[in-house]
């Protein structure tokens, strides 16, 4: 069982930017409209939701329940990972390509790739959505990403 993290303040607004971009890029929801706490509602989604920074090794700010299960860390230890560590090496080049068509055209929602756990263990991701990030001003803060189908793959 992974431990709901602390909400603090700045943390549930990032989260609020990364739950309105998804929405406003491309028009769907990415929790129920109607719920009252976006912490919760994004902690206990039926999907995989990640988001990272824009550092210039960008680090993840968010990982829900299921992500955290997904790459075997708690949400500390998550939110100390720069992003680029959840792919394979090999596959760092077609992780950043990715980025880069994210950040050039808003969002894709076509991404299938292979990511891996702290433990080593290899996973397919399918049908994943990809975005940036933007904050109420319309700077971006980051990307984040969702799926819910991935499967385990063997060594």
């Amino acid at each position: 069982m992974v431990t709901l993290p602390l909400a603090t303040d700045a943390a549930v607004q990032r989260l609020r930017w990364v739950v309105n971009s998804y929405h406003q890029l491309t028009g769907r929801r990415l929790i129920d409209a109607g719920a009252p706490d976006v912490w919760l509602a994004c902690w206990s989604a039926p999907r995989v939701i990640v988001a990272h920074g824009v550092e210039d090794d960008p680090i993840f700010f968010y990982g829900n329940e299921l992500a955290l299960v997904c790459f075997e860390l708690d949400f500390t230890s998550f939110t100390r990972l720069p992003s680029r560590y959840s792919a394979e090496p090999l596959l760092r080049e077609e992780r950043e390509s990715l980025l880069g068509r994210v950040h050039e055209h808003g969002f894709i929602d076509d991404y299938a790739g292979v990511r891996i756990s702290a433990s080593g263990q290899r996973f397919r991701i399918t049908q994943a959505v990809v975005w940036n990030v933007f904050d109420e001003s319309g700077e971006r803060r980051g990307q984040a990403a969702t799926f819910e189908r991935w499967q385990p793959l063997s060594a």
